[in-house]
């Protein structure tokens, strides 16, 4: 990486996008976790939505974490340090309603949404059309999965 790059590119751009892939993780799991839990008559669309909406976050995680080694700083190491960075959290209880799971999901997406527009915010401050550009996409992405979710709810 070029000492110019990495001068040039701020630590703020750095660390929203270290917040952002920390919540991404931890909403990837959430996701997972309730398509793995799902019950009850809708079980099958809920099922299959969650488990398309975890893929689909899962993908940016790599593209999330490139762009903050682009940026010259280090990325996560581990389950530790995501823990001690999200902000979306975990749902360890047995027995979710599906429509306890799909309200938390969709407002743990708007959490999401939050975070891609700090790095969007950060990245524009420090002149990184490259990270600007990228977060575009995924707060489309996002804001297609709360559609669906609370599209969901009228069920």
């Amino acid at each position: 990486m070029s000492e110019t790059m990495t001068q040039k590119n701020q630590p703020a751009v750095a660390d929203a996008l270290n917040t952002l892939l920390a919540d991404s993780f931890a909403l990837y799991l959430k996701t997972k976790n309730y398509h793995w839990h799902v019950h009850g008559p809708h079980f099958r669309e809920l099922h299959l939505l969650f488990d398309e909406q975890a893929t689909q976050i899962l993908a940016t995680t790599d593209l999330i974490a490139e762009r903050v080694r682009k940026n010259g700083a280090a990325t996560l190491r581990s389950v530790g340090d995501i823990g001690r960075r999200q902000s979306i959290r975990d749902d360890d209880a047995a027995g979710v309603a599906p429509d306890a799971m799909v309200r938390a999901l969709a407002e743990d997406n708007r959490t999401l949404l939050a975070q891609i527009r700090e790095a969007k915010a950060a990245a524009e401050e420090a002149g990184d059309i490259a990270t600007s550009g990228l977060v575009d996409g995924w707060a489309d992405e996002t804001q297609q999965r709360i559609w669906f979710l609370e599209a969901t709810l009228g069920y």
